[in-house]
């Protein structure tokens, strides 16, 4: 069975067909004129019809022989081969398509050798002038995988393209996030700063009304000096107790204990924000690529979209480069500086774990 497969893979119907072609135009030639031929060279009987038949054959033996040999021309690459080869056989391939044509009985067939010779042709061209099978094979097959490739490398521009779209507007919706997070902070702390200053407004206004309406009674109270009865005795001021008065003692004026309450101003919350203290670069601090080096990740760029290794390696290289370390506003102010992207809900959680690793590591 592969045998068969084999021997009709390597069938070519283009062979085929060319050799059917030539034969029926030998037959053509032989049966339609090969009778006349003889007796107009003034022949009679089986001898008429020998050289009548022998004349019709050699002249198309002539074209089909001169176009084999013009195959082994354009294999030699030799042109003057290849002219004479071809002449001779379009000079044949005239004589005989002429003779069909006057002497023949059927003159529709009288192109069968043409065809026959123009299919022989094809198949010479295609033999010596195009690829093999298997060549033409390769030759398809790299075609396919370049135009793969090219269809590839577009795809993965396209892909490139829609992640910095994607990047860009995860960005501003970011920086957009934090814009209303400010504003809502605003507001709210806003509203807060507002209340107290009524609250304060207000209190303000009934202690004047207070003062107003009883303030020189309560002066005056302040200023008396009141007697108390009693058998205890009364130590002054000065430590020494006073003599008795008609039996009764005298005691020293009633000092409130209630001092007047006052309040500090309100400062709006800001969170994050430490004492001011002086701070240095710390020396021998391992860069930022030695710490990605030795955390066995690629060196965080601003250019790149960081992960989560990467950066928790740039807040703490921007944390522990200073002495005192950076708190978390100015890592983030050193972060944004320096050009780095993240959004800050992913800050703030890798900076908390940064933090909580630091109280984990130092003996209670």
């Amino acid at each position: 069975m592969d045998r068969i497969k084999g021997w009709a893979r390597g069938l070519n119907p283009f062979a085929i067909l060319e050799r059917l072609l030539i034969a029926a135009a030998l037959v053509l030639m032989a049966v339609t004129v090969g009778g006349q031929l003889g007796h107009m060279i003034g022949l009679q009987g089986d001898a008429a019809l020998i050289v009548g038949w022998a004349i019709a054959i050699v002249y198309d033996a002539l074209w089909i022989g001169s176009l084999r040999m013009s195959e082994v021309a354009i294999r030699q690459r030799s042109m003057i081969g290849m002219a004479v080869m071809l002449g001779v056989s379009a000079v044949a391939i005239g004589v005989s398509m002429g003779t069909l044509l006057i002497l023949g009985h059927a003159k529709v067939f009288a192109g069968v050798p043409a065809a026959a010779a123009l299919l022989m042709g094809l198949r010479i061209f295609a033999d010596n002038m195009l690829a093999d099978g298997a060549t033409a094979n390769l030759i398809a097959e790299q075609s396919a995988s370049a135009r793969n490739a090219r269809a590839l490398a577009a795809a993965d521009a396209r892909q490139l393209a829609s992640e910095a779209c994607t990047d860009v507007a995860i960005e501003t919706a970011e920086h957009l996030a934090e814009v209303e997070r400010q504003i809502a902070r605003a507001r709210t702390l806003t509203g807060a700063q507002k209340k107290i200053s009524k609250a304060r407004a207000k209190a303000e206004e009934v202690l004047a009304k207070v003062d107003r309406k009883s303030g020189v009674k309560a002066a005056a109270f302040m200023s008396r000096e009141l007697l108390a009865v009693g058998s205890r005795p009364m130590v002054t001021p000065e430590g020494h107790t006073p003599p008795e008065l008609d039996g009764h003692t005298v005691v020293t004026q009633v000092i409130p204990e209630i001092e007047t309450v006052t309040t500090s101003p309100v400062t709006l919350d800001e969170p994050d924000i430490e004492p001011a203290a002086e701070q240095t670069l710390v020396e021998g601090a391992m860069s930022l690529e030695e710490l990605a080096k030795a955390a066995g990740i690629e060196t965080p760029e601003t250019s790149m979209r960081l992960s989560d290794g990467q950066l928790e390696v740039v807040l703490r290289w921007l944390r522990y480069t200073m002495e005192p370390p950076r708190s978390y506003r100015q890592a983030q102010d050193a972060f944004r500086k320096a050009g780095f992207q993240a959004r800050e809900e992913r800050v703030r959680r890798i900076w908390g774990a940064i933090e909580t690793r630091e109280a984990e590591a130092v003996p209670a």
